[in-house]
């Protein structure tokens, strides 16, 4: 079973910013797809942000020109840097790591993040 570890949420007031992490201790994802999805209240998980193997990005429109996502393939982690924050990006934050490839499609625990008006 493949654990990825998240960090980095908290509570922040609207304007401020935030850096997750999500890491995959002792394993190699360089190959691998990695992306950030949300979860708020009474709505589907969507997507935030995903980085290719090879280093395509792609964002939702909604936080284009705010946040940031990038990878550290020596450190098997991918970041998601949140800046310019809003009460509409109050969710749970979730990391996603997969290569469709070989069917494989991990999901972090989640890390709430809660912006404040």
């Amino acid at each position: 079973q493949v654990q990825l570890v998240e960090s980095g949420g908290g509570l922040v007031q609207a304007g401020g910013s935030l850096r997750l992490s999500c890491a995959a201790p002792g394993r190699t994802f360089s190959s691998y797809a990695m992306g950030w999805y949300r979860q708020a209240p009474g709505k589907q998980r969507e997507l935030v942000a995903t980085i290719s193997r090879g280093g395509t990005i792609n964002y939702a429109d909604s936080v284009k020109g705010r946040f940031t996502i990038s990878r550290d393939n020596a450190k098997n982690t991918v970041y998601l840097q949140m800046n310019s924050l809003k009460p509409e990006d109050t969710a749970v934050y979730y990391c996603n790591v997969k290569n469709i490839v070989i069917g494989a499609n991990y999901w972090g625990q989640g890390t709430q993040v809660t912006v404040s008006s």
